[in-house]
């Protein structure tokens, strides 16, 4: 390797020293509920998304319950991924004038992007729509790392809280994660 080389592996593992730390503690306060200063900043948006879908962030789930939200929740996902990509042909911003994505490949694609393993069987700009891109692969790239997560907050919880019959609020977490974690995380990057 040249020096360059070594200078950026050097950088690196830098960098990640100093962030992962930081960043560790950041997302366990936001997962564990501690209040923090940027409360003022994120609990009306999450206290409105809380009414709105009318979820008690304090009222902890049993493992099972946490399962069935999750399923839930990356169902209905998949079905509006599946559904999207079917229809585009008729929803707006495709001035491709692309047609409805074969059944097959639509399916492929929505397990790939709510599993967020995201393999692609296809050229995106020759298959897909730009609203089919945002609306669909996008904000399913986001939100299956949110699910990942939460899914990661309920095992330690579960681990942590032996004895215990709760592992925490799947729709909180997802919430919290969601807002507090991802959002800033790329708007920073």
């Amino acid at each position: 390797m040249s020096g360059a080389s070594w200078a950026q592996y050097v950088a690196l593992i830098v960098l990640l020293a100093i962030t992962a730390p930081l960043l560790g503690r950041y997302i366990a306060n936001v997962l564990e509920g501690v209040p923090s200063r940027l409360d003022r900043a994120f609990d009306p948006a999450e206290r409105l998304i809380y009414r709105v879908c009318r979820i008690d962030p304090d009222r902890e789930q049993r493992w099972n319950i946490y399962t069935l939200s999750l399923m839930v929740f990356t169902g209905v996902g998949l079905l509006f991924l599946y559904l999207i990509q079917r229809l585009q042909g008729n929803l707006p911003f495709n001035p491709t004038g692309f047609t409805a994505v074969a059944p097959a490949l639509a399916f492929n694609t929505s397990v790939s992007f709510i599993t967020n393993t995201n393999w692609q069987a296809y050229g995106g700009e020759a298959v897909m729509s730009h609203f089919t891109q945002v609306v669909g692969l996008t904000v399913q790239q986001f939100l299956s790392a949110a699910v990942g997560l939460a899914v990661m907050a309920a095992f330690i919880r579960g681990l942590a809280r032996a004895g215990h019959r709760t592992v925490g609020n799947f729709w909180a977490d997802l919430i919290r994660t969601t807002l507090r974690i991802l959002l800033p995380l790329a708007f920073v990057f």
